[in-house]
């Protein structure tokens, strides 16, 4: 591991300050991602401003009816937090679907939106990957990719992002705040991850040195019928090889709102709005559910070993909505 100058920020200038704009400095929450990859090399920053201090550790209600949910507010608190079970039941799930119950209690809501894909060639610096060192190709096309991408990927990167918590924030149009040297900005979630195109290192659209201060999620009603469900090749604790967000509101038999994201299928969490717009009206089936997720997994482009990931999505869609649709006739 690389020797490296560590600070602790204890405001938000502050923190910004210690940063200065440094290429290779790097801001610390709680490490669960960051630290695993210095001790592989992969990250090898000169500086770390822990932020772990700064005032960003609170869930509170907004003016619209929405809650404002602070960067360093840890995955488990979020997850036990009252009203997140209670109008975003699928947040919940999903953080609780993620990882370890010693890792929630270090990781923060800005790490986990930050954290790096865990395809093995990019965790391995004796291996070519475009988002470690761009250029330099992405093996993973005609190599080990039975977990990688089938939707939205480019023949530059195939890897997939691992974050639960993020499908989440993606079905309910979260927005993340964030703060840097010449003010604060705000990025709708579904702007906040950028397209693979051909430069996959290039993963967010925060600004270079920017502090993600908070998530804000909105009001949003049928985010209160919601589930989320993982599937992974072992019960214990794994990354995704595919999961839904899914939220529905079904009035006399007929879809009235909702929503659909998926993870572990693409570089960003995958926001399904051709599902979406499939659903809203149409008879609350399963007939109908399967063809809006037809529809939306009509884009995908699978590569040889990772096919099945089609079916497997088109099967929890079904399944979660049709779960939903009983719940709300009981």
């Amino acid at each position: 591991m690389r020797e490296f100058d560590y600070r602790c920020a204890h405001d938000v200038p502050g923190a910004l300050a210690l940063l200065d704009g440094d290429p290779e400095a790097r801001f610390l929450g709680g490490g669960t991602n960051l630290v695993d990859l210095m001790k592989t090399g992969v990250e090898r920053p000169a500086r770390l401003v822990d932020v772990r201090e700064l005032p960003l550790d609170r869930i509170e209600p907004t003016a619209d009816g929405g809650l404002r949910i602070g960067a360093t507010v840890t995955n488990s608190d979020l997850a036990a937090h009252p009203e997140v079970r209670r109008r975003y039941p699928a947040l919940t799930q999903a953080v609780l679907a993620g990882a370890s119950g010693q890792l929630r209690n270090m990781a923060t809501v800005g790490g986990n939106l930050l954290q790096r894909t865990r395809c093995g060639y990019f965790a391995d610096i004796t291996k070519p990957c475009n988002k470690r060192v761009p250029g330099s190709g992405c093996p993973a096309v005609e190599g080990e990719h039975h977990n990688h991408a089938v939707l939205g990927a480019s023949e530059h990167c195939v890897a997939t992002h691992p974050s639960d918590m993020g499908v989440a924030l993606a079905a309910f149009d979260a927005v993340v705040s964030y703060a840097t040297p010449d003010g604060p900005g705000e990025l709708p979630f579904g702007d906040f991850y950028l397209p693979v195109g051909d430069t996959p290192h290039r993963e967010t659209a925060l600004p270079p040195g920017a502090l993600i201060t908070g998530v804000t999620l909105p009001a949003v009603p049928v985010a209160a019928r919601s589930r989320y469900r993982k599937v992974r090749e072992r019960a214990s604790y794994a990354f995704a090889i595919g999961s839904v967000a899914a939220a529905l509101d079904v009035r006399d038999g007929v879809v009235h709102d909702v929503r659909l994201a998926f993870g572990a299928v693409a570089s960003r969490p995958w926001r399904a709005r051709t599902a979406e717009r499939a659903l809203t009206g149409a008879p609350a089936d399963a007939g109908t559910f399967a063809a809006a997720a037809d529809a939306e997994l009509a884009a995908a482009r699978p590569l040889p070993h990772n096919a099945y990931k089609v079916t497997l999505m088109r099967n929890l869609v079904v399944a979660e909505l049709t779960r939903l649709t009983e719940e709300a006739s009981r």
